[in-house]
Order: structure tokens, then sequence, then C-alpha cells
């Protein structure tokens, strides 16, 4: 079945790729407004806190940043409408996460997260214990002694920095221990697989088939990324570059527009804690956001003028009834 799965990708993605590049919800050409709506998605909340520092949650985080950012977008972009899926410390499911940004018609899903890493433990050699032990057997049975050392183990703080900027891809081994975090509550959640189907998230077949719904956002998805990655390296901070993962997969494979995941620090670093605690740093983190967005806004645009040639609705209508041919086999095969 995994194999029947990859293969429909392949032909469907093939199948995309010769139809050309779909322009997303974007005005025809000559129109001056490329998008409308903007949805900006503070991770985490309410009993969901998310990755924990020394003093301070990433939850709060996520949502005094995405705040200062929704506000800077409306003051420097009038004619957008911002779209928050929380304005306080409460947990919107993920399914209604991504259900609120396509009911409004969004254009863009900004996802603002913040990132940890686990620290060292170090050792050292606090004393020593003398240890008794017997070698040999009966007559031949000695008792000997002999010197171990004790050990006093500490965790240092994580030294990792710098931001990230994710769009959905294929779910790699490497990402195996954050996509369990960042999926965690979504498992959690009542009606679960009323909201979500009976999925394995990391199944090679529902990547598949995730994949190929996302195609046609993939490209602009991952060039708001690369634009988001370079105004924060212009302010100094570290670049950790755009990634792919499946981890947040509700949020990001789910909205049907482009959309990225923000890492914005680690909250594990002390100073990168006070960094994303303190008003300057969220609002430098913020106004790199909004640059970059300026930036993708422009792209846009040239792509809006130059009139590239398009995925026609038709085609797009053939694509979608292909996708529902292979989620129906699959469900089928499921029984």
């Amino acid at each position: 079945m995994t194999l029947r799965i990859f293969c429909l990708f392949i032909l469907a993605s093939a199948f995309i790729t010769v139809s050309s590049f779909v322009k997303d919800q974007s005005p025809a050409i000559g129109s001056k407004k490329v998008i409308s709506t903007v949805i900006i998605d503070p991770g985490h909340g309410g009993s969901d806190f998310g990755a924990r520092g020394k003093y301070s949650n990433e939850k709060d985080i996520c949502l005094a940043v995405s705040l200062k950012l929704g506000e800077l977008i409306s003051k420097e972009f009038p004619s957008l409408r911002v779209l928050y899926t929380r304005t306080e410390d409460t947990y919107p499911e993920l399914h209604d996460r991504a259900k609120f940004a396509n009911g409004n018609k969004g254009d863009l899903y900004l996802c603002i997260h913040v990132n940890a890493a686990r620290g060292k433990r170090v050792g050292e050699i606090v004393g020593y214990k003398t240890v008794t032990y017997y070698t040999g057997k009966g007559a031949s049975r000695k008792k000997r002694t002999k010197r171990v050392p004790q050990y006093r183990y500490t965790n240092l703080p994580s030294e990792a920095k710098g931001t990230e900027t994710y769009i959905w891809g294929a779910h790699r081994s490497e990402d195996k221990e954050l996509a369990v975090i960042e999926n965690a509550p979504m498992m959690q959640e009542e009606n679960f697989e009323q909201n979500y189907g009976n999925v394995d998230v990391n199944a090679p077949e529902f990547i598949a088939i995730s994949l190929l719904k996302t195609k046609q956002y993939f490209k602009r998805s991952a060039t708001l990324a690369g634009f988001i990655q370079d105004e924060f390296a212009k302010v100094g901070r570290v670049d950790r570059d755009v990634r792919q993962r499946a981890i947040g997969i509700w949020v990001l494979q789910a909205t049907a527009m482009p959309s990225v995941l923000v890492e914005t620090g680690f909250i594990s670093n002390p100073e990168e804690e006070d960094y994303l605690n303190s008003q300057q740093g969220q609002e430098e983190l913020s106004a790199c956001i909004v640059r970059g967005l300026k930036n993708y806004l422009a792209w846009l645009e040239q792509k809006q003028q130059t009139g590239g040639v398009e995925t026609t609705s038709a085609t797009l209508a053939k694509t979608m009834s292909f996708l529902e041919t292979v989620e129906n086999r699959h469900k089928l095969s499921s029984k």
C-alpha cells in the first residue's frame, strides 16, 4: 500500500509540475493588491505551555511577539486585514486554527514559535569511595578493595541560539523528537479521531498525500521564509536557515495558503531567553518578519506584472479530483 501511495504521489507531482505553478489566491494581473488577509497564529497557549525556560514559557513569548507583529503589519500595510488565532492565553485546538485560517480566506499564514534544545551534562570528580569486592571461589576466595571515583553532575544550559523558519516538508528522522513534542497537544485534544481521523502523522503514505496537497504553495512558502531569514541575519541574529519538517503539521499542512512557522529563538539558552522576553528583542523580531513580508509582497507584485503562465482552475480541479481518488483508495485499504 505504501509503495502504491508513493507511486501515485510521484505521478501527481509530475502532473502538477507540468501544469506549472499555481498562483495561489492572488488577484488577476494588473491588480496592485496581491494579498488581502494575513493570519497570525501564536503557538501553544492555555494549558499547553510549550517549551519552558528558567523563568518564562513559550506560549507567552509567542503571544507577545505575535501581537507586536500584527500591530506592525497593520501600520506598515493599512490595507491588509490581520487576524489572530488567539489574542489571549487560550489554546485553540490545532484543527480549529487551520479551520479559522481557511474559513477567513487567508492569503498568508504566519505561525510564531520559540525553540528549545538540550544542554550538556558534565561530571567532575568530587572524591573517592572505597569499595569491597571478592575474587575467586572456595579456599581461593579473597577479599579486595578498590577506590572508586565519585562524580557530581551538572546540567549546563543550552548554547543553541538563532532563528530558523520552517515550511512544511517531508518528515526527517532527525526531527523525530521535535515532532513528538509539537504534535503532543494535538493527540491529547478531545474528540481527536473525530477532528483528525485515524491518522498516523508519521506514516509515509500520509506524508505523501500531504506533500501533494501542499505542493502548490511550496514555492511561495519557501520564498517568504527565505526573505524572513535574510532579515534576521541582517540584524545579527544567528541564521539557522530555512528548513522543512512535519512538525506542527496541522497548522502548516492543513492551511490552504502559503504558510511559515518562525522559531524566533531558543528559550533554553539564558541569553536568548532574556532577548525573547525583552521589549527590544520582540520588536526586533517583529520588524524583521515585516521586512521579510515587504520583500515577499514586492516579489509577488513582480510576478504579477510579468504575467507568468499559471495553472488554470480546470487543471487545479483535476488535481483535487486526483487527490480525492488517492485518499479514498487509502481509506478503503485501511478498512
